[in-house]
């Protein structure tokens, strides 16, 4: 099992911004330290191309980035403070998981430490995104003809707005959401299907609808890639998430998922996505159990 994680994942940021961004240092450890992997199973990602970036971004988003040009309201969109090193560590982010992706084919599965970046549209980041990874990773590898349909399965509790409209016309990736249904964005955007959650949402039912509905969706669509968002952010003691899972049902998510492809054989790429509990160890737990159960799963 390969797993994406470089240094550059967390880097030093203002102090408001700093407690969130420490799990991408603290899993990989927490992972190591318990023998769910081994220091061989992780590859540091090297800088997507500006080739593979413009296959999803525009030119004229590229272009400010590189000249530090957004307006304050573009900053703002984004939540980041901008610098040369946020735009680095997202081109190494998307290539992680395009990597991932490649990794799946030859051994099913394969994780990003970070990802799931689905608030970046085409010419703009929004809610802490700057660049697409899960749909730069679809559209290089549609383009290379590696793959020919895929199907984006997001489970973070916010909708992955910036998904839904890059593939809106695209019929070659299925984009599906589970999300809270009064959560951000505001404005939601059109997946093929989108399921919103009402606040407090338990596991019984979350459940329900995920076994239900995921399988349906791989029989009728018939991929050849999955990519995942695993968002921990629907557990009860997310500051931003306003459902009611367990730490016990989100891993219980993870496992419907991760089975369903691998008894259908489907590559599934893993992006983690958010996770915003007041206590880090639960935020790391959560994501832990993702890794626990793909080696399940996988072997």
């Amino acid at each position: 099992m390969r797993i994406a994680f470089s240094p550059i994942y967390h880097y030093k940021l203002p102090p408001k911004h700093r407690f969130p961004m420490a799990k991408y240092d603290l899993l990989p450890e927490q992972l190591l330290y318990e023998g769910t992997v081994t220091k061989a199973s992780f590859f540091a990602p090297e800088k997507l191309t500006q080739q593979e970036l413009l296959l999803t971004h525009t030119e004229e988003f590229w272009r400010k980035l590189q000249a530090q040009d957004l307006s304050r309201k573009e900053i703002r969109d984004i939540g980041f403070p901008l610098s040369l090193k946020l735009v680095e560590r997202g081109l190494h982010i998307a290539q992680g998981t395009l990597a991932c992706a490649r990794y799946a084919v030859k051994d099913g599965v394969a994780l990003n430490i970070a990802g799931g970046t689905h608030h970046s549209f085409a010419d703009r980041g929004e809610g802490f995104c700057v660049f697409n990874d899960i749909a730069i990773a679809a559209n290089v590898l549609l383009s290379s003809g590696e793959i020919s349909k895929a199907v984006v399965i997001d489970l973070d509790v916010h909708q992955g707005n910036g998904t839904a409209k890059l593939f809106e016309h695209n019929p070659n990736v299925y984009t599906l959401s589970f999300h809270g249904a009064r959560n951000y964005p505001t404005r939601k955007m059109t997946s093929d299907l989108d399921l919103g959650f009402e606040d407090k949402t338990e596991d019984e039912f979350y459940l329900n609808e995920v076994a239900r509905i995921i399988p349906k969706v791989l029989d009728e669509q018939q991929p050849d890639m999955v990519f995942y968002l695993s968002g921990v952010d629907v557990l009860a003691a997310d500051k931003l998430g306003r459902l009611s899972l367990t730490t016990q049902g989100c891993r219980e998510r993870d496992r419907l998922v991760l089975q369903a492809c691998h008894q259908r054989n489907l590559p599934v790429a893993v992006s983690m996505g958010g996770g915003y509990t007041e206590r880090l160890a639960t935020i790391v737990d959560a994501h832990a159990n993702t890794f626990r159960v793909a080696q399940e799963v996988y072997g």
